[in-house]
């Protein structure tokens, strides 16, 4: 049993699994805040919410294995993955992906259609135009694998009511430029892991500088996000803005750093925990 916890463990990404299926859950928690909903009412659906949504990123992670099994043979960070080390065959992988991708859509088409579009749209950007079509080929892979995880807290929010709203698509927009510093960051740190699977990633191909650039536009970006907001207290739009300046600040430290890992390791810290206070301050300031 143990063994077989550990294999899925590396086959589902423990912890980009927690990373898609948390603001899934703090969409719905702060749609319930706005709308004062209360929790008795939507539990059924906030049960599908949490297992479907896990389900299906865990079932798109498997396929996401599936598809890079050559890939992940060459690089240091992906030894222990089944579809590595042959403690599962390809064939069972494969069937286990789509099975997991079909439950998890059907249970989130269970509570209502616009739930159901934004997983798979999560779904299919990941899977197929990151995975197969983008990922090998191009640099801005990295801009389809962002579009993929920033739905998540519509889908949360789509729960409730609609998610064509200014509050989670301000955090779609959030999500969406955050994962571009992040996975730059994981890049840097993993540089000559990607080097020798031959993955477009930026670092690769175009080099610490323009990488640097890069994130630094990405994170000034971030600052306009709150000016799309209204209803917000002023202590809500003052600590999001100290959040970004702060952010920025670690962004460009890095045109000056002796070591550039160590710069991708800092960004990569704060860019966790630049995610997670953001989100705390949407919880408790929504209105």
């Amino acid at each position: 049993m143990i063994s077989v916890l550990t294999e899925l463990k590396y086959l589902f990404k423990r912890f980009v699994l927690i990373a898609n299926v948390l603001p899934a859950m703090l969409g719905f928690i702060m749609a319930a805040r706005y709308y004062h909903i209360s929790f008795e009412d939507y539990w059924v659906d906030f049960i599908l919410l949490l297992v479907g949504s896990t389900v299906l990123v865990a079932g798109a992670l498997t396929l996401n294995n599936w598809l890079e099994a050559d890939v992940d043979k060459l690089m240091e960070r992906t030894q222990n993955r089944p579809t590595v080390t042959g403690s599962l065959s390809l064939r069972a992988i494969l069937i286990l992906g789509i099975s997991l991708s079909m439950v998890g859509q059907f249970l989130l088409l269970l509570i209502n259609i616009e739930v159901a579009i934004y997983g798979f749209m999560g779904w299919y950007t990941y899977v197929v135009i990151y995975t197969v079509w983008t990922k090998r080929k191009v640099t801005w892979n990295t801009h389809i694998g962002s579009l993929s995880g920033a739905v998540t807290p519509m889908m949360g929010w789509a729960v409730i009511d609609s998610a064509l709203h200014v509050i989670p698509m301000s955090l779609f927009a959030i999500m969406f430029l955050w994962q571009m510093p992040h996975t730059y960051a994981i890049a840097i740190r993993k540089y000559d892991d990607y080097a020798r699977s031959g993955l477009k990633m930026l670092p690769v191909v175009r080099g610490y500088q323009v990488t640097i650039r890069r994130t630094v536009i990405y994170i000034v970006l971030l600052l306009f996000v709150p000016l799309f907001l209204d209803g917000f207290s002023s202590l809500f739009y003052l600590l999001l803005t100290v959040l970004n300046i702060g952010w920025l600040a670690i962004g460009v430290s890095g045109f000056k750093v002796p070591s550039i890992k160590k710069w991708a390791d800092l960004l990569f810290i704060s860019s966790l925990i630049y995610l997670l206070t953001a989100f705390l301050l949407y919880v408790v300031f929504v209105p």
